[in-house]
């Protein structure tokens, strides 16, 4: 299901991150931490300091490990309300079960923390077995975003099943994101995609760079010019 207004995310590990992303046009914010684990919870710390240095919307990564498996519900649960107290109101998670479909009971113990915040699914839907079914689910749970590149290795291997996933027209909205190049976006937006998520394309120098809001503002041009 696709938007009729355009949207940038931008991946912000800091505050400075946060000031720079809004500086550059972006639409949208995706706070994680350690990147070198694909994204994971921010301190609440972090949370409060990002929040105080953007009026953006935030949403904040609740992921304890590098892995789609859930772990521990307790530690799950205990996560999410450090994140609420810190000011969080809007999320980003995912779990897959071992049969490689969405953990339904690990999302369902979220979903009663985030007691009906907004939350996108992430990346774990590129390795479902089935990530059209797994959108179907998605949307009886009220998800209301799903971050894919189509397939594990990028957004340059999943072209296929992104044009596939957008012609939905019931579901959570498509976020298309990871290496992400500037070069397609044209033909997605062409097949309907209006949603755009970036993280080190947007750093000079790699994740310990911080955003550079010039290449924020040419990526913000280039979605919604």
């Amino acid at each position: 299901m696709s938007s009729t207004a355009p949207l940038l995310e931008v991946i912000a590990l800091s505050a400075e991150d946060a000031e720079r992303a809004q500086e550059g046009g972006a639409d949208r914010l995706e706070l994680v931490a350690e990147m070198a684990a694909d994204g994971l919870s921010p301190s609440g710390d972090t949370v409060r300091a990002v929040l105080a240095a953007t009026d953006l919307p935030v949403r904040v990564m609740v992921r304890a490990e590098n892995s789609f498996a859930a772990g521990a519900f307790d530690r799950l649960r205990a996560g999410v309300a450090e994140l609420i107290d810190a000011g969080a109101r809007e999320f980003v998670f995912g779990f897959l079960t071992e049969e490689s479909e969405v953990d339904v009971d690990a999302c369902r113990v979220l979903l009663k923390e985030i007691d009906g915040r907004p939350w996108t699914f992430h990346r774990a839907v590129d390795r479902a077995r089935d990530p059209f079914a797994a959108c179907d689910v998605l949307a009886g749970l009220g998800c209301d975003t799903v971050l894919a590149a189509g397939s594990p290795h990028g957004v340059g291997s999943g072209l296929s099943v992104l044009q596939r996933l957008v012609r939905r027209t019931t579901g959570p909205e498509l976020l298309v994101g990871g290496g992400l190049r500037a070069q397609q976006v044209h033909l997605l937006r062409a097949g309907g995609v209006r949603g755009f998520h970036v993280g080190s394309a947007v750093r000079r120098g790699g994740w310990d760079a911080p955003v550079d809001p010039a290449a924020v503002r040419e990526w913000a041009e280039l979605v919604k010019g």
